[in-house]
């Protein structure tokens, strides 16, 4: 087998061969030139050490929650319910016009996570709003609004526990809402768009609050 240091020496064996090998090894590069392979092999599903159901419903959770309000494409919902599983938050809301499972289109993206994460079905989203703020939530909605705060800026804090606002894909979230909330969020955007899908936005602004509580987490669970 060979290796390469550079593309320039990479072309005198030819270019598409390099290219090819990007698809499953890399090279690193020492102070003596050594050169180390890095398997890239996909892992199967036996070994991602997924939880099941029971488990995961039984295991701790972020201090993470996130409210749903008239969010009206049951994609979205179910892609949100996906997320919500894949970083162990403590709940969802749905609220309003938000469909609630179970419902095939719901299924279609939640892949079973409507089973496994836990829910609730509010009217209005102020009912939500003042139920997790009942139990020590700090809301924030996601929203472009006078003095929000950037998203990459937002620290959380140790011991406290959030929640995430989402609303409508044409509206956004309720003014009546926003005014309830801690703040505002929102993501920074560059292009000719001003907007994001719901369940997009939704990845990027849990995946952003998450990161931190998770590393407080998984340290715990190594502990035990």
């Amino acid at each position: 087998m060979r290796f390469f240091s550079s593309l320039e020496a990479c072309d005198l064996y030819g270019r598409s061969c390099f290219v090819s090998r990007l698809s499953y090894l890399c090279t690193a590069s020492f102070n003596k030139g050594q050169t180390v392979r890095i398997s890239m092999k996909k892992l199967k599903i036996t070994e991602m050490k997924r939880l099941d159901t029971d488990t995961f419903r039984k295991s701790e959770k972020l201090p993470l929650a996130v409210v749903l309000d008239d969010v009206r494409s049951m994609n979205n919902i179910g892609s949100v319910l996906r997320t919500a599983d894949a970083f162990r938050l403590s709940e969802v809301c749905l609220c309003g016009i938000t469909a609630t499972p179970p419902h095939p289109d719901i299924h279609k993206t939640a892949l079973g996570a409507e089973d496994s994460v836990t829910w609730h079905y509010f009217e209005t989203a102020m009912e939500a709003v003042h139920y997790l703020q009942n139990k020590g939530y700090r809301l924030f909605a996601l929203e472009q609004a006078h003095g929000s705060i950037p998203l990459n800026r937002f620290e959380p804090e140790h011991g406290e526990a959030y929640a995430l606002v989402l609303g409508n894909e044409v509206k956004g979230v309720s003014q009546t809402v926003v005014d309830a909330c801690a703040g505002c969020l929102e993501i920074p955007q560059y292009g000719t768009k001003h907007s994001l899908n719901v369940s997009v936005a939704a990845g990027i602004a849990i995946w952003q609050v998450a990161a931190p509580l998770l590393e407080r987490l998984v340290k715990l669970e190594e502990q035990r």
